[in-house]
C-alpha cells in the first residue's frame, strides 16, 4: 500500500493530468488507455452540463469554439463547492473574473450566461414563500406588499431573452433590461418582462420594508414630475395586483 504521501502525490498527478492533460504529464506506472477512460469521462460530464445548463450560449458558438470554452474553464477554474448542480455557477464565476474574452466571444456572453443560469438556480431553489406572515386581502396601497422569495428581479444592458443564433446584437439596448424570473404556483420558472417604472417600484419595496404601496408610488410620481400622481396610483395598483395574480406578490404584511 503506497505511504501517505505518495498516495497524495499520485492522486494530485492523477486530477492534474485528468484536468489539463496537455499540460500535465499521465502519472507514471498508468497507461494511456486506461488514463483515456477517466480524461472523457470527467470532461465529457462537465461538458453535458453546461451544454444542457446554456443551451442558448451553446448554440452561438461552432463545436470547437463551445469545446474550447468549456475546456478553458475545466482547466483553470478551482471549483469552490463539490455539488454538481453548482458547476453553473461556478462557469458564471469564471466567466465573470477569470476568462479572457477572446475574438469568438460576443460581447453579451456574460449576460446571456447568466440569464440562462437563473432558471436552473430558481427551480432548484429552497427558499419557501411564509405565508404566514402575509395578509393576502388587505389592499396594496395601504399595505406594504411582499414580494415572493421565488422571484428574483434582473436588469441586463443586452437584451437576453431576444438572444439567437438569428440576432446576435452587437450593441446593449438603447435601456436597461428588466425582467422578473419567478417559480409559479405549479413550480414551473416563468420570465416576464417589465418596464424601468415597475422596476423602481419592485427595488423600493424591498429597499423599504415599512412603505406601502401608495407610498412608494407617490415617491415615483414624485421623482416623474407628475404634479396629479392619481394616475400613477391607479396605473401602480393595477401593476401590483398583476403581480399578485402571477404570485410574484404574495399579499401585504401582517401589522
Amino acid at each position: 500500500m503506497p505511504q501517505p504521501d505518495l498516495l497524495k502525490k499520485q492522486l494530485y498527478e492523477f486530477a492534474a493530468h485528468i484536468r489539463d492533460p496537455e499540460t500535465n504529464a499521465i502519472p507514471d506506472n498508468i497507461e494511456d488507455r486506461r488514463m483515456g477512460i477517466y480524461r472523457d469521462l470527467f470532461f465529457n460530464n462537465v461538458q453535458g452540463f453546461l451544454s444542457n445548463t446554456f443551451p442558448v450560449l451553446k448554440s452561438i458558438y461552432d463545436e470547437a469554439s463551445w469545446t474550447s470554452l468549456v475546456r478553458s474553464f475545466y482547466s483553470l477554474h478551482r471549483c469552490q463547492s463539490p455539488y454538481f448542480l453548482e458547476i453553473s455557477r461556478e462557469f458564471i464565476d469564471y466567466l465573470q473574473s477569470e476568462h479572457p474574452m477572446r475574438k469568438e466571444d460576443p460581447p453579451f456572453m456574460f449576460e446571456l450566461a447568466h440569464y440562462e443560469w437563473v432558471e436552473l438556480a430558481l427551480s432548484v431553489s429552497e427558499q419557501e414563500p411564509d405565508l404566514q406572515h402575509c395578509d393576502t386581502e388587505q389592499s396594496l396601497l395601504s399595505g406594504h406588499p411582499i414580494i415572493s422569495p421565488l422571484a428574483w428581479l434582473l436588469t441586463y444592458a443586452w437584451p437576453v431573452q431576444q438572444i439567437k443564433p438569428e440576432f446576435q446584437p452587437q450593441q446593449p439596448a438603447e435601456q436597461p433590461v428588466c425582467l422578473i424570473v419567478f417559480r409559479d404556483a405549479d413550480d414551473e420558472v416563468q420570465f416576464t418582462e417589465i418596464n424601468l417604472v415597475t422596476a423602481k417600484l419592485l427595488q423600493q419595496l424591498e429597499l423599504n420594508k415599512d412603505a406601502t404601496g401608495a407610498d412608494v408610488l407617490n415617491e415615483i410620481a414624485a421623482e416623474l414630475g407628475h404634479e396629479d400622481a392619481e394616475p400613477i396610483l391607479n396605473s401602480g395598483q393595477a401593476i401590483l395586483e398583476d403581480l399578485k395574480q402571477k404570485g410574484i406578490i404574495l399579499g401585504t404584511s401582517r401589522s
